[in-house]
């Protein structure tokens, strides 16, 4: 029987995957994600359809169903209000929060969460502009565009930018492309921030940063 932990897992995985665009996610892009053997996560994926977690079909995508919905939103707003809270409460910098919270999301009590939400004022954005699901699992987000599919010319507000590069999380942040600013696109791999000087961004930022659309 799989872990509680191993089964979060890859609910968040999968939901990550289509949080910020639609396309379904496969079992192989799956395995890659987890850095698990193909075998691997297909035996997984039948015992998660077997628990009414996710619909699957040989061959075929992976997508959540409402329960697996509902439990990985809940794990996922674990993970985001520790990621706010050690940034607003103890000074972590974006770049630092991610693996902290991979521990502590499994570790903490419901009544500490929500006290913790309680007191950071139930945010609903965490530091890298993620939503963080409510306590019956909802969210708001807004229309959004990915930078590498902006048109040039294009102004946003900057909604999110992916956690996965600590390296790359410091250099957009010491560049003013953090979550909250206003850039204008103004050419490949060019942005104009706060309307102010334009600023050339690591190759990896086309794909990690998302603005208002």
């Amino acid at each position: 029987m799989p872990t509680s932990a191993a089964i979060d897992d890859y609910l968040k995985t999968i939901y990550h995957h289509t949080e910020w665009q639609s396309a379904p996610v496969t079992p192989s892009q799956l395995a890659g994600e987890l850095g698990l053997a193909p075998s691997t996560v297909t035996e997984m994926v039948q015992k998660l359809a077997a628990q009414g977690l996710v619909s699957h079909r040989p061959y075929g995508p992976v997508s959540l169903t409402d329960a697996g919905e509902l439990r990985a939103a809940a794990i996922i707003r674990r993970h985001r209000l520790i990621e706010t809270w050690l940034v607003r409460e103890f000074g972590y910098a974006w770049d630092e929060v991610h693996d902290e919270a991979e521990v502590l999301e499994h570790a903490i009590s419901d009544r500490l969460l929500e006290g913790i939400s309680a007191r950071l004022g139930h945010p609903t954005r965490d530091p890298h502009g993620d939503a963080i699901p409510d306590a019956d699992g909802r969210v708001d987000r807004e229309p959004f565009v990915l930078l590498a599919e902006a048109h040039l010319g294009h102004t946003g507000r900057v909604l999110r930018v992916s956690d996965r590069d600590p390296a790359l999380l410091r250099a957009l942040e010491s560049a003013g492309v953090d979550v909250g600013h206003t850039v204008t696109v103004t050419g490949r791999g060019a942005v104009q921030v706060d309307a102010g000087e334009t600023i050339e961004l690591p190759d990896a930022a086309a794909s990690a940063v998302w603005l208002t659309a």
